[in-house]
């Protein structure tokens, strides 16, 4: 049984690592659709912030990967899915504003409860390292 779960907590480690590394990836591959989330009240420029950001999720889907580093990856992943929450409602309400098409206001708006889950499974993986 507990290697069924350490098998489990691996796999579940290793997918938040992908889904991390994938995120910082496009943060450089495609970095326009970032930055208009990015607040205008930050310095910097906002691709800065873009890139930043897209650094980050990189360096913690590695800590993550990593056993020796997972718990602190976890924890940091969890703060990372914290501190985007307020570009998740920035974009809601811009495309609100801007009269965007239902479609893609509904997912703006769903991208902000779906941070609570993904926050979660970040402690579960510091809690299982």
């Amino acid at each position: 049984m507990a290697q069924t779960s350490d098998v489990r907590s691996r796999r579940r480690a290793h997918l938040l690592a992908g889904l991390l590394a994938g995120a910082g990836i496009l943060h450089f591959a495609s970095p326009r659709s970032f930055d208009h989330m990015v607040p205008k009240q930050l310095p910097g420029s906002r691709r800065q912030w873009t890139q930043a950001s897209g650094a980050a999720e990189a360096g913690i889907a590695a800590a993550i990967a990593i056993p020796r580093t997972r718990r602190l990856g976890g924890l940091a992943a969890a703060l990372l899915f914290v501190a985007v929450v307020p570009g998740n409602v920035k974009m809601a309400l811009d495309y609100d504003r801007k009269g965007k098409p239902v479609p893609h206001r509904v997912i703006a708006w769903a991208r902000v409860p779906l941070q609570w889950p993904l926050i979660a499974w970040a402690l579960r993986v510091r809690d299982s390292a």
